[in-house]
């Protein structure tokens, strides 16, 4: 590691793509324009994919939906905007000007034409003309445009998007991307078709089909449209486990894995470590920016930096990719491997979400039943009831508690900040590690799951009835 810290420099990116940092800025409103665009790269975007070029559209008016949850605006974020609303022209003259003032970042061209050789042709040499580094081919938008042939259209039939990466390779000198679309059984057979296309890399996933909501007094879905709405592209922070998951899918297969610029719900340096860690070369981002605009990206890059340098990684190589092997069918899984909920009394808030959440909703092994006395572990010492209405009844006075008199009354209690009758109690025996009550309780570090030694050696479910299969098939004897 250099003495600078760690380098967050992309080199190379699907064979000759370079930028600053891995941030990208995904194409979308907030990559309309190269005004907009320059000022992302001041603020510290490494590069932008250009909002999608093609034959301009007519957008509609009231193009975005939102879900919220807990108090927090826009968990879920939707829209129903087309590509680019501006010509051709125009949009590729500000390119290469944005090329000119900064030559150093990313500036790829997201395009989508009608689905025939001369357009590809035509649009592929017009956008490397004006300086662009590389193209992205927008096979994932899932409304409006994929009703003209296009977008998703393209996206969803493996023999269209690899006939169509064909025809760009046959013309293009930049690298390739082709963007995937989730709307569909399985990526990877897309991802395929692009790869044998001749696609330099991907970018996944495009966003995914979705009606955020339904107004309860007009009846219409968000967003409304003169009383009507359409399904829309859905992406923000609730994506992101989808898109994970599909970015694995992709890069854990060697006839899909091809550089991969991972996208979907995207907005802090965490997020972007996560797709790093699953093979991503660069990250790209929108919602977040649409959000809280462009200077997330401080942020971001300087949470990333701290995080590499905590680990010892130099750069985005030695870490691209780590938890690829870690992810594995269900039925390598050891069946031996145990853990334990175990609950940190002194933390403890006597909340009862543990209690209820494993009762209610997983296996019933938390109780609320402590007693004097061992209980399936460590000895477990409270006051009787009638000692406890005692103690109440000596501390009702008609005078003012001062902070030490409360305080002696306090340490009378016992150890822990919540009376102990009110800490739950984990039966280990019954416990078998689901991890809810530590996802709903609500203090950090209350509720820990703990290995236990079973004394069994690892066992998967494929070793386990193979096993089994070798015992009862005499042909196997």
């Amino acid at each position: 590691m250099s003495k600078t810290g760690p380098d967050l420099r992309v080199r190379g990116f699907a064979g000759r793509i370079d930028s600053p940092n891995p941030f990208w800025l995904a194409s979308a409103p907030p990559t309309n324009c190269g005004e907009q665009i320059m000022r992302a790269f001041d603020a510290g975007w490494g590069g932008a994919v250009w909002k999608t070029i093609g034959e301009p559209v007519t957008n509609v008016s009231s193009r975005y939906s939102a879900t919220g949850w807990n108090g927090q605006r826009i968990m879920g974020f939707n829209n129903i905007e087309l590509i680019s609303d501006r010509s051709v022209e125009e949009n590729l003259s500000e390119m290469a000007e944005v090329k000119k003032r900064y030559p150093q970042h990313a500036v790829i061209a997201s395009l989508m034409v009608a689905s025939t050789r001369d357009a590809w042709h035509e649009i592929v040499a017009r956008s490397e003309d004006a300086g662009a580094d590389g193209l992205e081919l927008n096979f994932g938008c899932p409304h409006g445009m994929s009703e003209r042939g296009m977008g998703s259209a393209v996206g969803q039939v493996p023999e269209y998007a690899e006939m169509i990466t064909a025809w760009v390779k046959e013309k293009a000198r930049t690298p390739v991307l082709v963007k995937l679309t989730p709307n569909i059984t399985d990526i990877r057979t897309v991802a395929r078709a692009a790869k044998r296309g001749g696609a330099d890399g991907l970018s996944a996933i495009n966003t995914i089909n979705s009606i955020t909501g339904i107004d309860l007094d007009t009846f219409t879905p968000r967003p409304n449209v003169d009383g009507k709405s359409s399904h829309g592209g859905y992406c923000g922070p609730a994506v992101k486990p989808i898109a994970l998951n599909m970015v694995q899918q992709v890069m854990a297969d060697p006839d899909s894995a091809l550089p991969l610029s991972g996208i979907g719900g995207i907005g802090t340096w965490s997020d972007a470590a996560e797709f790093i860690l699953l093979g991503c070369g660069t990250v790209q981002v929108c919602t977040a920016a649409m959000h809280y605009g462009y200077r997330i990206v401080e942020d971001m890059a300087e949470g990333l930096e701290n995080w590499m340098r905590s680990k010892g990684f130099s750069t985005i190589e030695d870490f691209r990719g780590l938890s690829l092997s870690r992810v594995t069918d269900w039925k390598h899984l050891n069946l031996n491997y145990k853990i334990v909920a175990r609950i940190n009394e002194q933390k403890c808030i006597g909340c009862d979400l543990c209690h209820i959440a494993c009762w209610d909703g997983a296996h019933q092994c938390i109780h609320l039943d402590r007693v004097a006395g061992p209980v399936d572990g460590p000895v477990e010492l409270h006051s009787l009831p009638s000692e406890r209405e005692a103690q109440s009844r000596i501390g009702i006075t008609n005078t003012p508690v001062t902070r030490k008199e409360r305080a002696l009354k306090l340490a009378a209690l016992g150890p822990y900040p919540t009376p102990l009758a009110r800490i739950p109690r984990v039966d280990e025996t019954e416990c078998v590690g689901c991890n809810l009550c530590s996802l709903v309780c609500p203090v950090d570090e209350c509720i820990t799951m703990v290995r236990v030694d079973t004394g069994m050696a690892p066992e998967s479910w494929e070793e386990r009835t193979h096993g089994a299969a070798c015992v009862t098939d005499p042909n196997q004897a």
